[in-house]
């Protein structure tokens, strides 16, 4: 599975679509027309008849059959500084049931004819900017008319997770080890969210391994957690809210009575643009029939209504009532610095606007002191930081889009090149002007 367990995934966990990959189905066409061609090549028993061969001094091509011509190649990214590896599981099952050739309306099977090496998935790998010193994720050598048709859903699958992958772990680095609670599936197809959500978690373990820490992974759909056995967590949406007319408490109070008390209370408090105000309703609501459960006895009852924090989602575009206006849209809209020192001094007091007997002011003012801080709405990298930074009192950073971000130092493409030819039974460079076979210490041999 990951590089934390050294054990692989199998297609039990991906369910390829098999038999229209084997046919070219999710492949650039060019890989299918040089499939088609090598296999017409072979069949024809042709061989190599040019004349301007790159081959070195003292090798000559003769007797080759093309269409049969075994070569090595290597997937790899030039994404700059370190990449999180996630894909190769899927890559190598892509390559284990689809590598071989039709004859008539029969696959015949060739994997066990390649050879294969890669990394496990949650590896680093490292780019300096130098095209000819990549660090290849796996290598394959065999017959290329084999395996030509993998190529573009191996790249593909190596692509989307590693960037997701990368970006998490870049952003659970910026959190400064505080969780970032993974928000992306909106905004993109659904097919995509279990491979999304293992590339979220294999990010957070490898964050967890440089970094010391053990934090577990946030997901918020089911289909996130498919891979790895996750579940999806979540608490109230504005959609909720709009069902109570508006009124937050209201509808924290009804989440409470009827959510299992290992839901975490969380109480969504930007629906009427005053977080502040909202955030004390809610509290007041939430401890006062705690307390009254408490007082009767009823402890497990009581467990429903500890209040587990409160999520700031202010629009980018509104200054929330409780932050008074500066004059500049960095200070003054949306999530911002202010509104959240305002939420939580508010929160830490609310207490001492209860009448309480005496026995109850220390467990109050702790109730209040335990409500956790969730932050939303256009969150990234550069912002967390800032947070950070200024040392503002987050507990959880609700993430999204941003982590599916592909421009500039995010880009994370993966190519793969042939390096190498098998000539008369020995491997001989053959690679594209400034590519080159490359090295990479933690390649395993798959078998």
């Amino acid at each position: 599975m990951t590089i934390f367990n050294h054990q692989r995934l199998t297609n039990e966990t991906f369910k390829l679509d098999i038999e229209r990959m084997r046919q070219g189905w999710y492949s650039d066409k060019y890989f299918a027309n040089i499939n088609r061609m090598l296999i017409t090549l072979s069949a024809q028993n042709y061989h190599y008849q040019g004349k301007r061969h790159n081959l070195p001094a003292g090798i000559t091509p003769e007797g080759i059959c093309t269409g049969d011509l075994e070569v090595e190649m290597q997937w790899f990214t030039r994404r700059p500084g370190t990449t999180v590896v996630v894909g190769v599981d899927k890559s190598l099952e892509m390559l284990r049931h689809c590598t071989g050739y039709f004859d008539g309306d029969t696959f015949v099977d060739t994997y066990a004819h390649l050879e294969v090496e890669a990394v496990h998935d949650g590896a680093l790998v490292h780019y300096n900017g130098d095209p000819s010193r990549v660090q290849p994720v796996i290598r394959v050598r065999g017959r290329y008319r084999d395996f030509a048709l993998t190529e573009t859903p191996t790249l593909g699958i190596l692509t989307r997770a590693s960037r997701v992958a990368t970006n998490v772990y870049e952003t659970q680095i910026a959190a400064r080890g505080k969780p970032v609670l993974f928000f992306p599936a909106r905004f993109d197809l659904h097919e995509v969210q279990a491979a999304d959500g293992y590339a979220y978690d294999i990010a957070i373990q490898r964050f967890n391994q440089d970094y010391a820490h053990k934090l577990g992974p946030f997901i918020s759909t089911d289909a996130q957690g498919d891979w790895w056995g996750g579940a999806g967590g979540g608490t109230v949406a504005h959609a909720a809210i709009a069902c109570f007319f508006g009124d937050t408490a209201e509808v924290m109070r009804a989440f409470a009575a009827t959510l299992p008390a290992d839901v975490p209370r969380i109480a969504l408090v930007d629906f009427n643009n005053d977080s502040v105000a909202d955030s004390l309703a809610v509290c007041d609501v939430m401890f006062a029939r705690y307390r009254e459960l408490m007082d009767a006895g009823d402890e497990t009852e009581a467990r429903k209504y500890r209040l587990y924090g409160v999520r700031l989602d202010t629009s980018g575009t509104l200054r929330d009532v409780c932050v008074p206006p500066l004059g500049d849209p960095a200070l003054d809209l949306g999530v911002n610095p202010r509104l959240v020192f305002n939420v939580r001094q508010a929160l830490d007091a609310a207490w001492e606007r209860w009448d309480l007997p005496l026995a109850w002011r220390d467990r109050a003012r702790d109730y209040c002191k335990r409500v956790k801080i969730v932050v939303s709405g256009g969150f990234n990298v550069e912002k967390i930081k800032k947070f950070e930074r200024l040392g503002v009192p987050v507990d959880f950073y609700a993430v999204g889009s941003s982590l599916f971000d592909n421009h500039g130092p995010t880009v994370t493409d993966f190519t793969s090149d042939i390096v190498r030819v098998k000539v008369h039974g020995e491997w001989v460079e053959m690679a594209k002007v400034g590519r080159g076979r490359a090295e990479n210490s933690e390649l395993e041999r798959v078998r």
